[in-house]
């Protein structure tokens, strides 16, 4: 069988894995093992699994010079980033053993049978389940975070579910190592076997998308790829959830009080913003409104000097590079808007410079609405906030909308506000989109395409997305979970309608 090959974006070098891609009968065998794994993993206290999560954590941060020195290899990215992207990852999971801990999660509600006004009502007593192995698709931009050892790993296990992850073909190594560094650690702590699995290959993770015993599927990566993966779902007899991450544009809108007292910041942050790991994030503001007059044309002097004066970063694999290429010629050719920064090719391997186009906001149609991954920004020049809202009309709904105004410009920024609140999961003000917070308030996720649901990739709401509500009627006490007895419970539940917190 032919192993897989792995390349290094910044030379082009081509290696092989030694990893050969899994077979349909090698699938169903590793599905079959999270399956088993599941019914070990449910019966477990939630402290115990809070340990596993921290355990984990512990494993990764172990291997950390191991997995970085891969991820240099695979993606290009810089050590910094690398190492920070790690240590993210395992913070990820630390922070869902917090929220296990706490429990709030699990929206634990009893109702004692007794009179009602609609007559005698029975015990019923509900709360949130898991609800079996999940396949989880890394991405191809966040070989860490958003991949072997990402947030949805770290929220699918920390809701009680086995995790089989396919990986991708950019970075099969660090995918490989990272997946050691999970079992080792799992293994160590006494999870069972089939916890974790892995699959590599185009054909495998079809296959595991298929497969009955695979419960929901996590993805990260574009939306022709998710949109297949959704097909698949829609042909088993028994559909399942497909949380997909997906395209995103991510409008950013610049108020003319906003360009004319903040020039060279907004300048300095939209370019970074725009720029930061090649532009290769899913948050970049792929289209900034720029208002006509002065100020604004200060502003796109400053971001067309600074994208000229730097240098090439390295884009990921070469189907980047050469979809970046594609879509912009197609933005200049079909959309109608004009080159003001060319790119160029860096010297070696898969780097280019960044490239800026400027467009009118009357004439922003469907056509240069289509994201670029990669360091390219579209900047849209418009009078009103009417022109805004206009332009907006033709673009596809996204993670992110960000507002840059000033304190006297509150009518605006409201109208503004209302332009986008529809549109996106979540609003910036005069900040950046890129750099997504982990926490428990964190929202990253939309509207189609940017994602498929309404439920979020980061923070601890995102554990929502692989658990059921389940309720119990009348059941004798010793069927019921621990959080819904009667007495002292170590979690956050509504008891006959009150609120009580929990007691340890």
């Amino acid at each position: 069988m032919t192993a897989l090959l792995t390349t290094d974006p910044r030379t082009g070098a081509q290696t092989d894995t030694g990893i050969s891609a899994t077979t349909p009968e090698e699938v169903a065998a590793i599905a079959g093992r999270a399956a088993e794994a599941f019914a070990a993993l449910r019966a477990h206290p939630r402290a115990w699994r809070a340990g596993l999560l921290r355990a984990l954590a512990d494993g990764l941060e172990a291997d950390r010079d191991e997995l970085v020195a891969a991820a240099l290899a695979e993606t290009g990215l810089a050590e910094a980033r690398l190492n920070g992207e790690l240590s993210r990852s395992a913070f990820q999971f630390r922070l869902f053993a917090d929220a296990v801990d706490e429990g709030g999660y699990l929206e634990a509600i009893i109702d004692h049978a007794g009179d009602t006004p609609l007559g005698p009502g029975p015990d019923v007593r509900r709360m949130l389940v898991p609800i079996g192995p999940i396949a989880v698709f890394g991405s191809s931009n966040f070989p860490f975070a958003f991949s072997v050892v990402g947030g949805d790993t770290a929220s699918a296990l920390a809701a009680g579910n086995p995790v089989v992850i396919k990986a991708h073909s950019s970075h099969l190594l660090t995918s490989q190592r990272s997946f050691a560094a999970l079992t080792r650690a799992a293994a160590s702590y006494g999870a069972p076997g089939g916890t974790f699995g892995m699959v590599f290959g185009q054909k495998a993770g079809a296959v595991l998308v298929a497969d009955a015993q695979i419960a929901a599927v996590g993805f990260t990566g574009s939306l022709h790829t998710g949109r297949i993966l959704q097909r698949i779902i829609d042909e088993r007899p028994s559909p399942i959830p497909f949380y997909g991450e997906l395209a995103s544009l991510n409008p950013l809108v610049i108020t003319a009080g906003a360009a004319d007292a903040r020039t060279l910041a907004i300048g300095e942050g939209l370019f970074a913003s725009v720029s930061g790991s090649a532009g290769q994030l899913c948050t970049k503001p792929g289209l900034a409104f720029v208002p006509n007059g002065d100020a604004g044309d200060a502003l796109v002097a400053d971001i067309v000097s600074r994208a000229e004066g730097a240098a090439a970063q390295t884009l990921l694999n070469a189907r980047i590079r050469t979809s970046f290429d594609e879509i912009r010629a197609r933005l200049i050719a079909h959309g109608g808007a004009r080159s003001l920064v060319e790119p160029a090719a860096g010297e070696a391997g898969y780097a280019l410079t960044p490239a800026v186009l400027e467009i009118a906001a009357r004439d922003v149609t469907a056509e240069v609405t289509e994201e670029a991954f990669g360091p390219l920004v579209v900047l849209v020049r418009y009078d009103t906030v009417d022109d805004v809202r206009q332009a907006l009309d033709a673009v596809p709904d996204s993670l992110t909308a960000t507002i840059h105004a000033e304190p006297h410009e509150d009518g605006v920024r409201a109208a503004l506000t209302a332009a986008v609140v529809d549109r996106v999961g979540r609003i910036v003000y005069n900040g950046y989109p890129t750099g997504v917070r982990v926490s428990w308030g964190m929202h990253h996720g939309g509207p189609w395409p940017a994602t498929n649901t309404q439920h979020t990739s980061v923070g601890v709401t995102a554990i929502r997305r692989f658990l059921r509500p389940l309720a119990w009627q009348d059941a004798p006490e010793s069927l019921l979970p621990a959080e819904l007895r009667d007495g002292p419970c170590d979690a956050p539940r509504r008891v006959d309608g009150v609120l009580q917190l929990a007691q340890h």
